[in-house]
């Protein structure tokens, strides 16, 4: 709502906090009031459900990472997990300071809880991609969709497509790569054009797990409409999406990169811009005589050259056409050949 995505729309770049929140919410608000200042479109987050998201066994496990907040799996994610009312009071802020604001939903319940919260658009994780009953349930919802595709197979793509197309056309592909950090030569950023050619009717966009912003600014001059990317405060600090996460400094240069480039990107059509009018003027060459042309003479390409010349003459890639052409007046060595020393020169009329 109130932002387009796809065509010739800016692209919309998502700070992915993720869980990089420590489960501490004022933390959670320096990272919404860090996005909104480095320029991102949105501050996004990952919703939960844990009942729901996984089995007991699954919460049972032991977990003794150096990242782990408990003493098992499922302590670890309740630690940072946020509930419905602290969403709300981050959806406010967000709200507050003028920055969009949803969650990937990570289970069907999840998705439940952010529909009422009212979010713009849904995040679909890679790991629910290939969900189908729940991009179906997702997609009924009648929010728009943005659908990441790492682990996936092109052939799984397009039977996501098939599914959510019929019942929900507000989606977008993401070209992902689930690894954490990403090496450059798991990219695959050729895999944006294969999506613009199998689904042209979507906008197309990148979701990257990679250090830098190189990559993700070259995404976008490849033509991705959404740029997603996990943010952090520090770094250092525990927690296994750090690492691949830009800090402050790194997002702003990223937006700032990004909207330089979508300028770049410009027109299709190749002609004397106004801005190379005083380049050419001073360093544009000119048809210039190479001998002294009697008047009356048929000029031969022997008798001319192409050099910067004062005034400017014909340009060179007039010397071709030039050649058969009967001068009317004599021409010394070196002098400009111009317009009116041409016989039956017509001087185009620009419109």
């Amino acid at each position: 709502p109130g932002r387009r995505m796809g065509g010739d729309h800016p692209c919309f770049i998502i700070a992915e906090i993720g869980q990089n929140h420590q489960g501490d919410l004022a933390i959670a608000k320096r990272m919404i009031r860090m996005a909104k200042d480095c320029g991102a479109d949105c501050a996004k987050f990952q919703k939960s459900e844990l009942e729901y998201k996984f089995n007991k066994k699954a919460l049972e496990r032991p977990y003794t990472s150096k990242h782990s907040w408990g003493k098992t799996y499922g302590e670890h994610k309740r630690h940072l997990e946020f509930s419905h009312e602290q969403y709300r009071e981050l959806k406010k802020y967000a709200e507050e300071i003028g920055i969009f604001f949803t969650a990937s939903g990570m289970d069907e319940m999840a998705v439940e809880f952010l529909h009422e919260l009212d979010v713009p658009f849904f995040k679909v994780g890679s790991g629910d991609t290939n969900n189908f009953p729940y991009l179906e349930k997702t997609a009924k919802k009648g929010r728009p969709m943005v659908i990441s595709s790492g682990m996936q197979s092109m052939d799984t793509m397009r039977r996501v497509y098939e599914i959510v197309r019929p019942i929900n056309p507000n989606f977008c592909f993401l070209q992902c790569t689930s690894a954490y950090p990403l090496q450059p030569e798991d990219v695959n950023l050729r895999v944006i054009s294969a999506y613009q050619s199998s689904f042209p009717d979507i906008p197309i966009g990148y979701s990257g797990h990679e250090t830098g912003i190189a990559i993700s600014v070259a995404a976008v001059a490849m033509g991705a409409k959404v740029v997603e990317r996990h943010v952090t405060l520090d770094k250092t600090w525990k927690g296994s999406d750090h690492q691949a996460s830009l800090e402050p400094n790194e997002l702003a240069d990223l937006v700032k990169a990004i909207r330089t480039v979508e300028k770049a990107m410009g027109s299709p059509v190749k002609q004397l811009l106004p801005c190379e009018m005083a380049c050419n003027e001073k360093l544009g060459k000119s048809v210039v005589a190479k001998v002294t042309i009697p008047e009356g003479a048929v000029l031969t390409c022997e008798m001319m050259t192409v050099k910067v010349g004062e005034p400017k003459g014909f340009p060179p890639e007039a010397i071709f056409d030039l050649v058969g052409k009967k001068v009317k007046k004599h021409i010394e060595e070196d002098e400009t050949i111009t317009e009116e020393a041409v016989e039956n020169h017509v001087k185009k009329v620009k419109c």
